[in-house]
């Protein structure tokens, strides 16, 4: 008998069987199961089946085990570069609070509308209130009995000192797959200033937006800047709301300044852009950036490819989370995660190892089955942690008053992350505003089907 070939390991069992196979002979003795190499075959007895489950319930323990080992390392990695990201974001974000807002061209703000949504008026005024010497608001919609146009004109009723004008598109051509880029290319046509702030309908500011933004095209090598966002849900917002809110705050900020602190930024965020008029047609024009769901991403990307300058500002804006059922909330975010997939594959797929409570859970599991429960629920808290550090240096760091709250419930918004990134796996095909749609390589737009 060759003692070098002797091996055990626990599976937690109290009985004792034994069998042999050809080549090895195995048994199990007070919950430690042996085996060992030998020469010779013999017949299984019949109990043999019950101690080949407990073999095979040892290797996939130590599968589960290498997995959430793997996982926890990485997404504390991960959180150690989030929170000296989140640092070096503030300290930038001081030292350009006290340098001057000298930087004052006139500007062209170009705002897509499609409906309406509670707390939308009060998104549209935040713009009628900027306090800059000299802009234009210029907002599009469809058609003229478009709700969220309609709205528009009643808000600027309330300021006719500020130029602003209403206008219609139609509906977008058949190579638009995406409507709010052919609302850009109307608006754009009719733009009096070549310096740009583009943004959405759920954008809620502050009076010195416009001022802080513009400042950085004060570089004319630069061609783009876009900023992060607070995802802010209403009062009495359901928890779906809360946990999209916070994930918009978190988790994609996360993202974005590590990615920022690691190469520099080579995208952009749409919710709001500092732009320049050439910077459209530098990369394509409104017809190229029509076939992408991502126009963002894509515009920004190009941008970067070429050597224009492409920055993250500073600033941060208020991006208001409309209150939804969970299925619903649940399809929007799976959207945005089906696009991130398509135009960064390989990005995307490594983000899977930032999340930690996924890890945190096969831990537990692991140590609930191997007789380890009190490990397992260390495992499980120090993971819980983890997520506390990512979302309280990130919700500080923005100046979120109520960061205590998000930092509270982020544990929870990381695991349905984690089931958002798996399930953005799951297929091509897509649902937007009565729609069905398939996302190809690249972020492109198929017709609707």
């Amino acid at each position: 008998m060759d003692a070098g070939s002797f091996a055990s390991c626990s599976v937690g069992a109290s009985i004792r069987i034994g069998f042999e196979l050809p080549s090895f002979h195995i048994w199990n003795d007070g919950g430690t199961l042996h085996w060992m190499k030998t020469q010779t075959a013999s017949k299984v007895p019949p109990r043999s089946g019950f101690a080949s489950i407990y073999f095979l319930m040892h290797i996939l323990l130590r599968i589960l085990f290498f997995v959430a080992l793997t996982g926890s390392v990485t997404s504390s990695i991960y959180c150690g570069m989030v929170m000296v990201a989140a640092i070096r974001f503030g300290l930038r974000r001081r030292r350009e609070l006290r340098q001057p807002a000298d930087f004052l061209p006139p500007l062209s703000v170009l705002k897509p509308l499609h409906g309406t949504e509670p707390g939308m008026e009060r998104n549209l005024e935040t713009f009628f209130q900027q306090q800059y010497p000299d802009f234009e608001l210029l907002f599009c919609a469809r058609q003229e009995t478009d709700e969220g146009l309609r709205l528009a004109r009643k808000v600027g009723e309330r300021y006719p000192a500020v130029n602003a004008r209403f206008l219609t598109c139609g509906e977008p051509m058949p190579k638009f797959h995406n409507a709010k880029v052919y609302s850009l290319a109307k608006l754009d046509s009719v733009a009096k200033n070549d310096t740009y702030i583009t943004s959405d309908a759920d954008v809620r500011v502050q009076p010195d937006y416009l001022l802080r933004m513009v400042q950085n095209l004060k570089d004319p090598h630069v061609g783009l800047a876009s900023c992060v966002y607070l995802g802010t849900a209403g009062e009495g917002a359901t928890l779906a709301s809360q946990l999209d809110a916070v994930g918009k705050s978190v988790e994609m900020t996360s993202g974005v300044l590590v990615a920022d602190m690691i190469e520099g930024t080579k995208f952009a965020l749409g919710a709001t852009m500092a732009t320049r008029r050439k910077s459209f047609q530098e990369v394509g024009g409104f017809d190229e950036l029509g076939q992408f769901y991502a126009d963002d991403f894509v515009l920004g990307n190009r941008l970067a490819a070429q050597g224009t300058g492409v920055l993250l500002a500073t600033h941060v804006i208020r991006l208001m989370v409309q209150d939804s059922p969970f299925w619903l909330s649940f399809r929007n975010q799976l959207r945005w995660m089906q696009s991130t997939r398509r135009s960064r594959p390989w990005g995307h797929l490594g983000s899977g190892l930032t999340f930690a409570i996924p890890f945190g859970l096969m831990g537990l599991v692991w140590g609930l089955c191997t007789g380890r429960a009190a490990v397992g629920l260390f495992w499980l808290v120090v993971m819980i942690v983890n997520r506390w550090l990512q979302a309280g240096s990130i919700l500080l760091v923005m100046g979120d008053p109520g960061w205590w709250r998000g930092t509270l419930i982020y544990p929870l918004r990381d695991f349905l992350g984690w089931a958002l990134w798996v399930g953005s796996y799951g297929g091509e095909s897509f649902y937007y505003r009565g729609k069905v749609y398939k996302m190809k390589q690249g972020g492109r737009v198929e017709s609707p089907e």
